[in-house]
């Protein structure tokens, strides 16, 4: 045993640089968030871009641009599934006091039908100088394409786009900064102090502009968004709660981890210590098929909770586990076999090379992938 403690310290030195490392990279990517460049803190912000984007509309306009005011307070937020999102809350518009009654209103064109859903009801109508503001209550469940990729050290984006009711006309919608108290970089306006968010913490929120291409004019020949139409954005930077990633994913992965280390352990050629270890290769092989199921079976609940999504971050820790539950029986197999092309590794002061190898170069491996993912 003495003779084998430098290699043992050397393994656990190996082990703690790689933790740290691993840890140290985890930490930046969970706090790597910037302010959105592209976001339209101030009114000036919104004239500029308006005017350099869509000016007075298509050339064949036949109105001049109409601009609408248009704020939102979000009171609740919840992912229903991967790609839905349910939001509640408040949507007001300013109009002239002599803007057609039945072209005021907004489109929220990513909602889909949900049983929970309520069709946007009028909640107040206020007569201020010479501006008539309106406020809708909504509640809407909205599909969209969120990245799962850096699960669990991912931010999201979920935004609400909206359209206005005439969006056939050269009518553009344009974010009513003057409502909110700040709407600064890194400033979260626009929600309920108390919004319950579950396992997600929330960065900041912005209006932007998304200019849209679209194939066709919906059949209206009056129809001027067809090219290069500024759609408004209210976005909410959410950033997840890693905790509950930890717990139901990362701290299972390590107990199979440690479990197949003293699967490892076990592996000797000394009868007193293989008889206290329990020690036989068919015995190793049955705790890596057992082990085996108990990571596929959790492999499959995540694909089941990001399903449609590619291949995230966190699985290529099941990956790693794949490799190592089946070089934990074949280093069993082969320390009891008489092949000569691995025998003198496996055999080598009684397996000790698989034995301070294991996590080094599990942990290693992970540190690689982080590097290449993040």
């Amino acid at each position: 045993m003495s003779d084998n403690r430098g290699a043992w310290i050397v393994s656990a030195l190996a082990t703690i640089f790689f933790l740290a490392y691993l840890n140290h990279m985890w930490m930046s990517k969970y706090d790597s968030h910037r302010p959105n460049e592209n976001q339209l803190a101030t009114s000036e912000a919104v004239d500029a871009f308006l005017e350099s984007a869509w000016g007075d509309g298509p050339p064949d306009a036949t109105e001049p641009t109409l601009e609408i005011p248009t704020g939102i307070f979000v009171q609740s937020l919840n992912f229903l599934t991967a790609s839905d999102i349910q939001v509640t809350g408040y949507i007001w518009q300013r109009f002239a006091a002599d803007f057609p009654e039945e072209e005021q209103g907004f489109i929220l064109p990513e909602q889909v039908n949900s049983g929970s859903d309520i069709e946007p009801r009028e909640v107040y109508r206020r007569q201020i100088g010479d501006e008539v503001v309106v406020g809708w209550y909504f509640e809407a469940t909205l599909r969209q394409n969120f990245d799962y990729s850096d699960f669990p050290f991912d931010h999201k984006t979920a935004w609400v786009r909206m359209w206005p009711r005439g969006f056939d006309k050269n009518i553009v919608l344009t974010p009513d900064l003057k409502s909110y108290k700040s709407t600064g970089l890194d400033d979260a306006f626009g929600l309920e102090p108390t919004i319950v968010m579950g396992g997600w913490h929330i960065e900041e929120t912005f209006f932007d502009y998304k200019l849209s291409n679209y194939d066709t004019n919906f059949g209206l020949e009056t129809y001027t968004g067809q090219d290069g139409f500024p759609e408004l954005y209210f976005n909410i930077v959410i950033k997840r709660k890693t905790i509950n990633a930890v717990v139901v994913h990362l701290i299972p992965l390590f107990v199979v981890a440690i479990l197949l280390f003293y699967a490892t352990l076990s592996v000797s050629g000394d009868k007193e210590k293989a008889s206290i270890f329990g020690f036989s290769p068919s015995g190793v092989a049955a705790s890596c098929s057992a082990l085996f199921f108990v990571v596929i079976v959790a492999h499959i609940q995540l694909r089941e909770e990001f399903a449609g999504a590619g291949v995230v971050y966190l699985e290529y820790f099941y990956f790693v586990l794949y490799a190592a539950i089946l070089l934990t029986a074949a280093n069993a197999f082969l320390f009891t076999a008489e092949g000569k092309v691995f025998g003198s590794f496996t055999k080598y002061r009684d397996n000790l090379l698989p034995k301070v190898l294991f996590f080094p170069i599990m942990l290693g491996i992970a540190c690689i992938v982080t590097e290449l993912r993040f």
